[in-house]
């Protein structure tokens, strides 16, 4: 039987004592500086696999504004039940009008850690699996290093990406979500970032070449209403993936929303060979933080 969590993500039957729990808690607490901010950078930076001295010193002085950091299960996707450790940045590059995430874009929280700190972290708990997620875990160039070093520790790496950025960076799992149209927020309340949102959201070409250097990936489309459909099918031909590589969530964060949604999206879906995928963390956990 799947138990609820507690409040900062830890699941009452997990591995995971609280004891461990409250340690990891204040070594983070420890760690917190007082000063500086975060410098955020589209730039492009070349992904090197190495443990120089001088790489180990960069880790240890580069930082990523994080909103939280938890041990769950992967509900989402290839790896769907997956015990994994879960790394979200703050700070997004765009503003869907539903996002479920809105302390790491909307009104980006967090504090930084080193990229050594966040291994560190990873590894104290045993995991094998580790998510890093956002926000949009592309905006820090930081993220550049971080994966680089949890895959030097053995780690396997999924990034969760609007797919807008394009770095070359280290992972086993690329995790594309493209924004439809329909994320895009209410001008009237927010036209600056509806104009910035529309211009950002489907570089196509970057997707591309994102998806070519990446080992594995998959596409999540996170689908309103059948007015995305159309919209949906013309990105899938446009950055060329397979249809087994293609993943559907309906958007809502409730269960009784998701029960809803499978009455028109699964069977959708089924006739054009895609995955339905159920957000199964929403139905372990409800909709909550540390999941």
């Amino acid at each position: 039987m799947v138990k609820l969590r507690d409040g900062l993500g830890f699941s009452k039957t997990s591995s995971v004592s609280r004891k461990s729990l409250t340690s990891l808690t204040d070594y983070f607490s420890s760690l917190l500086p007082s000063h500086d901010q975060v410098e955020f950078s589209h730039e492009s930076q070349r992904a090197n696999r190495g443990t120089s001295r001088e790489n180990q010193g960069d880790r240890a002085r580069k930082c990523l504004r994080i909103a939280e950091t938890f041990s769950s299960r992967q509900g989402e996707g290839k790896l769907t039940g997956t015990t994994s450790f879960f790394i979200r940045t703050s700070g997004c590059n765009l503003r869907c009008w539903f996002c479920d995430t809105p302390y790491a874009s909307w009104s980006p929280k967090g504090d930084k850690y080193s990229v050594d700190d966040l291994v560190k972290a990873a590894r104290d708990i045993d995991a094998t699996h580790v998510v890093l997620t956002g926000g949009e875990p592309m905006l820090p160039k930081e993220s550049v290093l971080l994966c680089q070093a949890l895959r030097a520790a053995g780690l396997h790496v999924t990034i969760e990406t609007a797919g807008t950025i394009d770095r070359s960076i280290e992972c086993d799992l690329l995790s594309i979500s493209p924004k439809f149209r329909s994320s895009t927020p209410d001008a009237n309340e927010h036209p600056n970032w509806a104009r910035l949102h529309e211009q950002r959201r489907l570089p196509v070409d970057v997707m591309k070449r994102l998806i070519e250097r990446a080992p594995d990936c998959q596409l999540k489309f996170v689908v309103d209403s059948p007015d995305d459909y159309d919209e949906l099918m013309s990105i899938v031909r446009a950055v060329d993936v397979v249809a087994s590589d293609v993943w559907i969530m309906p958007q809502g964060s409730t269960i009784e929303a998701l029960d809803k949604a499978i009455e028109w999206l699964k069977p959708w879906c089924e006739a054009n060979d895609f995955t339905y995928c159920d957000r199964m963390q929403i139905r372990w956990f409800g909709n909550r933080r540390g999941t």
